[in-house]
């Protein structure tokens, strides 16, 4: 595609700008004959001469026309016109030749940021309204930088230099007199001793306090009553409120025998399908509350899928390790001794680094599309796949382009806009085998699909992804088996769609 020529025309040329070297002659017989080429009663936007393609689009009492070779893309000519038309719109409050004459300067500027030596940019409106707004975060920080240091130079030249002016500086300072009590002991006498008072002018870069400047002039012998006092000491900030990491997880009422089962999983998903990376990380503390019930071992269920060498266990020192083929016990290698009562202990420990995908909890699918209007499409659907967990306060968030915000076309769903990432954060109470599935529609400004990576994932789940659990707690000694509770917790640290 190579435009030649973009233009707003009536009868005559309004404003033109040319993308490919050609004479102020050429043009203007280019631009005085398109109007005797427009076809009457026609629904087309383009029509051809010998030499060049004419695109146009009907804008009010103007038309909004690029001049192309007869090579060139059509449909891509139509989509380039379309956006022209969108910008022109955009900067000028009424399409006559007064506001586009007013307007001219800033939409030749538009015009080169959306064709360069006749091809088109890949930007859209709103990075045309961004560039032509010219704001530089940089900059701003640097106008920061530059007040701050304006401010303490001012500071400095009042504590520093609030001496000099026009009276004179005095040569000697006289410490008036005060009692004993509000006296230091005094430094010991030197025979070239220094001047109690030097006066400076303005130092940039150190700093005094006034209470320092005091010193200095006192020459060290005396220490005003309000220096010598005890400073107050800081009030303490009470400690903050532990963090409620549950969120609306059910409770479990711990038993005489209680184990915690907790497992934290960070996974990277390819927004194309599959894993790029997974890792989780889990540990088993078992608590004691009667001493009767010290003597114990737990069993573990058989594993339903085969991880191989990914999955890897290590136990406490004073634990037996697995036998390899049998079934997994949890117990201590002297039968002899019990577990400690009335405190938790970690019994074991595992870590999973794979690429299964069906171990995963929760498969997210974002799909962008954008439109020829300058706007998106985003479909985004989650489903359940590890059925050994249950999910809940499931948290998806979608980046958006910055300044737009979405227009929502799924009817129920809960959802709301964060400030601080400027992102859509779609919120699921509950994922379980019953209810695994859903779908957020939505419209929103801008047509770069990679804007609306990466998609972040929070929840606190119930299960365990590796699927560890006690099937059985029995007594070492073979009586009768004790009552336990297990509370299994999932959490996330980085589940990212990238």
């Amino acid at each position: 595609m190579v435009v030649l020529a973009a233009s707003i025309c009536t009868k005559g040329a309004v404003l033109s700008r040319q993308f490919h070297p050609m004479t102020r002659t050429h043009i203007e017989s280019l631009l005085a004959s398109f109007p005797k080429l427009i076809p009457t009663n026609s629904q087309h936007t383009s029509v051809e001469t010998a030499q060049v393609r004419y695109v146009y689009q009907p804008l009010e009492d103007l038309y909004i026309l690029l001049i192309t070779n007869k090579a060139s893309n059509i449909l891509q000519d139509i989509d380039t016109l379309h956006l022209f038309a969108r910008v022109v719109s955009d900067m000028c409050r009424t399409a006559d030749e007064r506001e586009i004459q007013k307007q001219s300067f800033e939409l030749l500027g538009a015009f080169d940021e959306i064709v360069s030596m006749g091809y088109r940019e890949q930007v859209n409106l709103m990075q045309v309204r961004s560039i032509l707004e010219m704001e530089s975060h940089e900059e701003k920080i640097q106008d920061i930088i530059a007040r701050n240091k304006e401010a303490e130079a001012k500071e400095d030249s009042y504590l520093g230099g609030g001496m000099s002016g026009y009276s004179p500086v005095p040569q000697r300072f006289d410490a008036p007199e005060v009692p004993t009590a509000r006296t230091a002991s005094p430094a010991p006498a030197s025979s070239a001793r220094t001047p109690p008072f030097k006066g400076s002018g303005m130092k940039l870069g150190s700093k005094k306090t006034r209470q320092a400047e005091l010193l200095d002039a006192l020459g060290g012998e005396l220490v005003s009553e309000e220096l010598s006092a005890p400073s107050t000491p800081p009030v303490p900030d009470p400690s903050p409120a532990p963090t409620n990491t549950r969120g609306s997880l059910p409770s479990i009422t711990a038993e005489s025998v209680h184990i915690v089962i907790k497992e934290k999983i960070d996974v990277s998903l390819m927004r194309e399908g599959g894993v790029q990376s997974m890792e989780v990380k889990g540990d088993m503390n078992l608590q004691v509350s009667d001493p009767a019930l010290a003597h114990i071992k737990l069993a573990l269920p058989s594993p339903t899928t085969d991880f191989g060498s990914d999955l890897q266990f290590k136990q406490h020192p004073n634990v037996a390790k697995f036998a390899p083929g049998q079934n997994r016990i949890v117990a201590l290698k002297d039968p002899s001794r019990a577990f400690p009562v009335g405190q938790a202990l970690g019994v074991l420990k595992w870590r999973y680094a794979g690429r299964d995908e069906s171990l995963v909890p929760l498969s997210i699918n974002c799909w962008p599309s954008p439109s020829n209007d300058g706007t998106c499409e985003v479909n985004i659907e989650y489903e359940l796949e590890n059925e050994n967990v249950t999910l809940h306060d499931v948290v998806i968030s979608i980046p958006l382009p910055a300044g737009s915000y979405p227009s929502i076309t799924t009817t129920q769903c809960d959802y709301t806009i964060n400030p601080a990432t400027h992102s859509l954060d779609w919120s699921i109470p509950l994922v379980s085998t019953l209810e695994r599935s859903g779908t957020l529609e939505f419209t929103v400004g801008g047509d770069d699909a990679s804007i609306f990576f990466p998609v972040r994932v929070s929840f606190v789940g119930r299960g365990s992804i590796a699927g560890i659990g006690v099937d059985a707690v029995s007594r070492v000694d073979g009586g009768e088996d004790p009552v336990f509770s297990v509370d299994a917790v999932v959490t996330t640290g980085d589940y990212l769609v990238v």
